[in-house]
């Protein structure tokens, strides 16, 4: 609820003034709040990276072979289907590793 609109139902629910005047006081007082209230700025959305494309398609393709009937993820059956969806994506923090 608005500022404006809490002024008003004080006005007339608690203080019992006629709807009119109530109205005008609103008014007035709505224009003062609506001056001073403070600009919501929004964050920029974050670019998807290729790769995160890649892995939630992967993830949705296998995580139904790792749950139950019911919808409920199998015992250790979100780590594997993580680990499994990585490897259909062709996890880029594999490449990077040096074989020993």
């Amino acid at each position: 609820m608005c500022a404006t609109c809490n002024i008003l139902r004080q006005l007339l629910i608690d203080r019992g003034m006629s709807p009119s005047l109530a109205m005008s006081i609103g008014n007035e007082v709505g224009e003062r709040v609506e001056d001073s209230a403070p600009v919501i700025v929004t964050k920029a959305k974050r670019k998807v990276s290729a790769y995160n494309r890649k892995y939630k398609a992967a993830f949705r393709k296998v995580a139904p072979r790792y749950k139950l009937k019911n919808g409920n993820w199998k015992a250790g059956g979100f780590k594997q289907a993580v680990k499994a969806a990585h490897d259909l994506a062709g996890d880029k923090k594999k490449t990077r590793r040096k074989k020993r």
